[in-house]
């Protein structure tokens, strides 16, 4: 079983500033509170390959993730699919970047999420949490990208 949530905010930067931030991948603990530690391989700037590997908690439990990107095309596109092996996983994630009026830039947040083995019990349970938060996630996706 698998099912997807979004969320759409609108952040009050340019598509440019915006598309920097988020493509950086090491800020998402600065909106995500279930990522305590991030890392990118390799150093520099991101491109398709490039890895994140984090530690996360959820629902009480520790668990760490490898997010690859799969399509990054500046400044509005940034893909990304889970290769790490864990119950649930994102298939699939973006941002999608649309400039808006008055130099403001509408993001749209979006992933597939997975189960695998027993993850196929609890995909339905991670997914009703997911986009239950998802309104918040856009905003605290907002407000971290305006804060930088």
């Amino acid at each position: 079983m698998s099912g997807q949530f979004e969320t759409v905010t609108e952040v009050d930067r340019s598509i440019d500033e915006v598309f920097a931030y988020l493509a950086q991948g090491t800020h998402d603990a600065e909106f995500s509170p279930r990522v305590q530690e991030i890392t990118k391989e390799p150093a520099g700037p991101t491109a398709v390959g490039t890895t994140f590997r984090s530690t996360v908690k959820d629902a009480g439990l520790t668990s760490h993730r490898e997010i690859r990107i799969t399509e990054l095309q500046e400044p509005s596109t940034i893909r990304w699919s889970e290769t790490s092996k864990n119950s649930v996983t994102s298939r699939e994630g973006g941002y999608d970047l649309q400039p808006i009026a008055d130099g403001r830039t509408r993001v749209r947040l979006f992933n597939v999420l997975e189960g695998h083995g027993i993850g196929k019990l609890l995909v339905g349970v991670a997914l009703g949490a997911a986009r239950k938060d998802a309104p918040a996630f856009g905003e605290r996706i907002k407000k971290a990208v305006e804060a930088a």
